[in-house]
């Protein structure tokens, strides 16, 4: 997972910002957010070469980090999607004579 916070306040910076992204998109990963993107990999040796790709892409200004998570890490990851949480459910007693 690629999170970036890129400085885009001038007509260059936001060139090399959007440059970043394509290579990122260039690479196989998808955006989950504007600034945060992700691809699943076979194992560390592959994400290294990646990380080493993307390294050599970084802009001069603004953040860039790399977070690698394992599948079950991934796995029990909880979205929310823009839905309004939902009333727990109603408990009846229930009456066993």
């Amino acid at each position: 997972m690629v999170m970036f916070d890129l400085p885009v306040g001038t007509k260059k910076e936001r060139k090399a910002a959007g440059l970043f992204r394509k290579h990122l998109q260039n690479l196989g990963f998808e955006m989950a957010q504007f600034s945060i993107y992700y691809r699943v990999m076979g194992s560390k040796e592959v994400a290294g070469r990646y990380i080493r790709q993307i390294e050599d892409k970084v802009p001069a200004d603004g953040s860039v980090n790399i977070l690698t998570i394992t599948d079950k890490q991934y796995e029990n990851m909880v979205c929310f999607t823009g839905r309004e949480k939902a009333p727990p459910p109603e408990v009846k007693q229930l009456t066993l004579f």
